[in-house]
């Protein structure tokens, strides 16, 4: 049996790695709430983030925290470029192209990153990694305390954007009716790609928290976005509050599941939730119905 308090302290730093989860979840679901399509690239351009962020340690001493700042605008571009010169044309406005485009995508991403760093993985030796705060009579680990203050802070951030600035009414009016939203003016083409940049950005966010107790190696991305995709099933495609809520969820099973089945077994608890939610409320916490 297991103390209360290991049992809360697994409870918290589920939360915290939660976070950063539905982080990771937010790009794939704000794509699916705009674009109505599956972005299979997600894992690979997380992978890319990941390495970015290695590279700049690597070549810079840039801190993972303080590489937030040129990365995200760089990953924010990268994925506007993506969209609007690549998947866009590639697609021809069908949606089953822009789903073999982004799987191609994935392919083409995943191999480069192979070729250029081989398979080896790469970890930071950040002087932080280990650190724990005292909170009470909870160990807490610090970076993951950093990461919950920074997922959550991008989350509302970005709830900000879509409910009080033009570019959010923009993004809101192409989900719900992109034709309408053309008609009135509406730069369709230009507001999927400003929402693919989005997604890419919260990668990069989420990247520059991982690195200090995650390790990268070029499949690593495939991992965090199965555990994305439980999530926004969980949450409801193309909901934020659900993606979070879901993310901190997923968090907290993950946790305990580690703690009392071993770590090579913590994730089965993630994907029976995602087999009950798909059989027993499809459309997720927050989802509508079609």
């Amino acid at each position: 049996m297991y103390s209360p308090a290991i049992i809360a302290e697994a409870v918290v730093n589920g939360l915290m790695t939660g976070a950063v989860y539905a982080l990771i979840a937010l790009g794939l679901t704000l794509v699916y709430g705009v674009l109505h399509i599956i972005n299979f690239a997600h894992g690979a351009l997380l992978t890319a983030a990941m390495f970015a962020v290695w590279l700049v340690y690597e070549a810079l001493g840039l801190d993972p925290y303080l590489a937030i700042l040129p990365l995200t605008p760089l990953f924010f571009g990268l994925g506007y470029a993506v969209q609007r010169f690549v998947i866009g044309p590639a697609s021809h406005g069908n949606d089953s192209n822009i789903l073999l485009v982004t799987l191609g995508l994935s392919i083409v991403i995943e191999n480069a990153l192979l070729a250029g760093f081989r398979s080896d993985t790469r970890t930071l030796n950040t002087d932080y990694g280990f650190q724990v705060v005292e909170f009470g009579p909870l160990l807490l680990s610090k970076p993951r305390l950093i990461g919950f203050g920074a997922a959550i802070l991008v989350t509302v951030l970005l709830w900000l954007l879509l409910s009080r600035t033009d570019t959010g009414k923009a993004i809101r009016a192409v989900a719900k009716e992109k034709f309408g939203a053309s008609l009135v003016g509406i730069d369709v083409a230009h507001v999927y790609a400003v929402t693919f940049g989005l997604g890419c950005a919260c990668l990069a966010v989420a990247a520059c928290l991982l690195m200090p107790t995650f390790y990268v190696n070029p499949r690593i991305g495939q991992a965090f976005v199965l555990v994305a995709f439980t999530i926004v099933v969980l949450g409801g495609m193309g909901s934020i509050p659900g993606a979070l809520l879901g993310g901190l969820f997923i968090g907290f099973v993950e946790s305990l599941c580690g703690l009392f089945l071993g770590d090579s077994l913590g994730q089965i608890g993630i994907f029976l939730i995602f087999i009950l939610v798909l059989l027993v409320r499809p459309t997720g916490m927050f989802g509508a119905k079609a």
